[in-house]
């Protein structure tokens, strides 16, 4: 299962203020601006967004500045991020400053642009005075461990001034415009939950049970996270890591690689809703050292977990809404198999096309053979995959699959026929399912098989 706890916005340090007169006109048009995302006709009473949701991460699409870009969207951050703009070069930015940003991981901070005065728009969704921080390394995106381009990740300001609502079987997002009446008829459906609004972000007060024993835990609310907790050790003595437990690759963030342990707990409860052998992760204190955190919080609630709910969430009353959906009662899976894959490009392939019959004389080449005239060649672009990481001792590490072996086929089914989505379920899939690789390592074909086999 790929992880991601990407680009937490956590430091901001202002470097230069360049173009200094559209510097200051930029907070002149502020005041004037309403103040964030506003419907775009008042009378609209909700708009409907829908979203693409990849190993349990939402996608959703926004322009910015007139061109569409592809974001995530995150509860944990609290600004708006832009990077991997390569096949966006149409977009532009103005009053324009140069800024260092930080997060999680362990290298130093890296270089990147504020840009204020940005217009937002999403099926009827409004803002004209949207700041965004572009991180200006290119080779700081996750688009190839998603499988599909992703270009930014938006927040807090989403949120903020709306009921939001999640629904994430029908992959669909909902806004509500006319908030009270909203209200009565969501309270009416979904059990309601105190939640706290703090450096922008929502938090929750949950109970934690580590070897049979209870304990409250504050966390952060983050849909920008594809696992079902996040635990930092290093936040609370109560916080142990079981016995039975891994190390693993657990994301990467604005300063590095995170690396960490995997392991279940007894229980997790929150509201009135309860989860057994959960999994969950402990990154590495390292790699978290320098976070800023909120007093008192102990680690994250991600995706794994909310996407087992329809909810909405309400900001200003700081409060969310809950109700289970069919997810609610799924097991918690890992990757089993102990490698990571991500897009590595893309090549040609020729696929057979069918052609509708048409009354025509049969033709033969110069041997007498009839030519067949019922298919054509054509050529499409397909995803190349390779193994982004290993974990040593893993099923697929013992088998001698290596780091940067390119993926030609899985289970005799040809590599580019799997959506990424489609492989990372298969490699968590069941303990004991049998999956068979053919790869290419410096340009020589090569045969593996190994086992899932569970750990935990």
């Amino acid at each position: 299962m790929l992880v991601f706890f990407f680009y937490k916005f956590i430091k901001i340090f202002l470097m230069k203020r360049s173009v200094v007169l559209a510097f200051f006109l930029a907070i002149s048009f502020t005041v004037a601006a309403q103040d964030g995302f506003h419907f775009e006709n008042p009378n609209r009473k909700k708009t409907v967004i829908p979203f693409q949701l990849i190993n349990n991460l939402i996608f959703i699409p926004i322009i910015v500045n007139g061109i569409e870009l592809t974001f995530l969207l995150d509860t944990g951050v609290d600004e708006t991020i832009l990077f991997s703009l390569d096949d966006k070069e149409d977009v532009s930015f103005q009053f324009v400053e140069k800024i260092k940003l930080k997060g999680l991981g362990k290298e130093n901070s890296i270089d990147g642009l504020k840009s204020s005065q940005n217009q937002l728009t999403s099926h009827g969704l409004t803002d004209t005075g949207h700041d965004i921080y572009i991180v200006l390394d290119q080779n700081f995106n996750f688009s190839s461990s998603i499988g599909i381009p992703v270009n930014g990740i938006i927040g807090y300001h989403f949120f903020k001034n709306h009921l939001v609502e999640i629904n994430y079987q029908k992959k669909k997002i909902i806004v509500y415009n006319e908030t009270q009446k909203a209200r009565r008829r969501i309270a009416g459906k979904y059990k309601k939950f105190a939640i706290s609004i703090e450096s922008n972000k929502p938090y929750m007060i949950s109970t934690l049970t580590l070897a049979d024993k209870p304990m409250p835990a504050k966390l952060l609310i983050d849909s920008g996270s594809s696992d079902a907790l996040w635990l930092f050790e290093s936040r609370s003595e109560a916080i142990k890591i079981p016995s039975r437990h891994f190390n693993d690759f657990l994301g990467r963030g604005f300063s590095g690689e995170i690396q960490g342990k995997r392991a279940r707990i007894t229980r997790f409860d929150f509201a009135a809703f309860a989860f057994t052998n959960t999994i969950a992760a402990f990154p590495d204190s390292i790699a978290t050292q320098d976070l800023v955190m909120v007093e008192d919080r102990l680690g994250s609630v991600g995706g794994e977990i909310l996407k087992r709910f329809d909810m909405v969430f309400d900001y200003r009353e700081k409060q969310m809404f809950l109700r289970k959906n069919s997810n609610f009662d799924e097991p918690f899976h890992y990757n089993m198999s102990g490698i990571e894959i991500h897009h590595s490009g893309m090549t040609w392939v020729p696929e057979t096309v069918g052609l509708k019959p048409v009354a025509q004389e049969n033709t033969f080449d110069i041997n007498g053979n009839k030519i067949p005239s019922s298919f054509i060649y054509k050529f499409e672009l397909k995803p190349i995959y390779a193994i982004s990481n290993i974990r040593k001792d893993s099923p697929a590490d013992l088998c001698g699959l290596k780091k940067d072996d390119i993926i030609l086929s899985i289970n005799n089914k040809l590599g580019y026929r799997y959506s990424l989505q489609d492989v990372n379920s298969l490699l968590k899939s069941e303990e004991g399912k049998s999956i068979s690789m053919e790869v290419e390592r410096n340009g020589v074909k090569m045969n593996f098989e190994f086992q899932l086999k569970s750990i935990l």
